[in-house]
């Protein structure tokens, strides 16, 4: 199965779909060995283990890498792995339980409807650039800045410093692709040291002028006395930057893409704007923007009869797991109107997506926007994918009015 499984090949990432098919025909768990890690493409099992504390997103809670056989991480490397091993969606309980309570005081539903006026304000701007200027990379233009000004402007980032943001996240997220490069980790490592010593700064400032923002209701947040310590806020804050932009963006271009692919489903929204918010689950379990996400074997389980034993790593495959007709009726058709749809773009479990919310909130307002004000935006040329496979997406996507 092996070759089904190309995640470096550039025809593989454009459309990895018809071979998602063929490993669910195949079984249930299989060995990729170039990651030495097993690959589970099935809804029920990917919906399933995402559910199951006998897996984590860490195992440092009850092993040391030599306990599980695993070896350290370089120091050069460390920087990276102390902002990225503090954040929520690596941490089990009870670091992750407690963490996750203070930061859902602060991060309220009152907090995103308190935001909606703004996405809606920053989309409307974003899309009459697009629109007086004719057409331009709508990934560019409008589905890359929205989502960080959004969270930038949560956070209270002033206004100069915003451009600082997608280059270090963007940087970071590099590590989560399959075998990253030694290159790709020292950028990582640069990024870290220079986000969390920024992020020190401004949370030093709030600390004596508190402000309306996240970062301020982060220090404030308490729990029987118990606070987040500073690096945990660092970590809380580029967390919500790297995951609350990049399946928010993806979503924005891929979606678009699809669409410009499916005229009928396209026409179909334009004519009825009621359409949208299915629509907007329909484009996420479509093409889904995080094809993968990973989990530690803490305890031995067993998939169809094969045991996998602690130790072991499991690429749960997100994009395969939306497409499968055994939860979805015509899963390869793009269906605006389709009611029912569990699809796993935002996780499960006790790391289901803290900013979903917020997510639909933005896809909301930008296609809304798109659809009102560019009605005649169609496709200039066809786009190419970034060489990214577990964070997919388009390089760029040209469109003219």
């Amino acid at each position: 199965m092996n070759a089904l499984f190309e995640p470096w090949s550039p025809a593989f990432i454009a459309d990895p779909y018809p071979a998602y098919e063929r490993l669910r025909a195949g079984g249930r768990a299989h060995w990729f060995e170039p990651t030495r890690q097993w690959l589970i493409p099935h809804y029920a099992d990917v919906s399933a283990l995402l559910r199951d504390r006998r897996l984590g997103r860490t195992y440092l809670h009850r092993f040391t890498h030599e306990e599980f056989g695993r070896t350290p991480p370089p120091a050069a490397h460390q920087p990276f792995h102390t902002l990225n091993d503090h954040g929520i969606l690596d941490l089990e309980a009870p670091d992750h339980t407690r963490i996750r309570r203070l930061i859902t005081k602060a991060f309220t539903p009152r907090t995103v409807a308190a935001l909606e006026p703004t996405v809606r304000r920053l989309a409307a701007e974003l899309v009459a650039e697009l629109v007086k200027n004719g057409g331009g990379d709508l990934l560019a233009e409008v589905a890359e800045p929205l989502p960080v000004a959004v969270i930038a402007e949560m956070l209270g980032i002033p206004e100069p410093d915003r451009g600082l943001l997608r280059p270090w996240s963007a940087d970071i997220c590099g590590m989560f692709e399959l075998n990253p490069s030694e290159e790709t980790a020292r950028k990582a490592v640069r990024a870290s040291l220079d986000f969390s010593a920024y992020l020190r700064d401004l949370i030093n400032h709030r600390r004596t002028a508190p402000g309306d923002d996240l970062i301020s209701a982060l220090i404030a947040a308490h729990d029987e006395g118990d606070r987040l310590s500073e690096q945990e806020m660092i970590s809380t804050c580029v967390l919500l930057l790297n995951a609350g932009h990049e399946a928010t963006v993806n979503t924005t271009a891929n979606g678009w893409w699809t669409l410009f692919r499916h005229p009928e489903q396209l026409a179909a929204l334009r004519a009825d704007h009621s359409l949208l918010s299915t629509a907007v689950e329909e484009l996420m379990r479509y093409d889904t923007p995080l094809q993968m996400f990973e989990r530690w074997v803490l305890d031995d389980i067993e998939i169809d009869g094969t045991v996998i034993p602690r130790g072991s790593e499991l690429a749960l495959l997100f994009g395969s797991a939306n497409r499968d007709p055994a939860r979805f009726p015509a899963p390869d058709t793009l269906d605006l109107t389709r009611a029912e749809n569990p699809h796993v773009t935002f996780g499960a479990g006790i790391h289901f997506c803290l900013g979903a919310p917020l997510a639909r909130v933005e896809l909301t307002a930008s296609f809304g926007e798109l659809l009102r004000e560019a009605p005649t935006m169609r496709l200039a040329g066809e786009p190419q994918w970034n060489p990214g496979y577990v964070i997919r997406g388009v390089d760029e996507l040209r469109v003219e009015l």
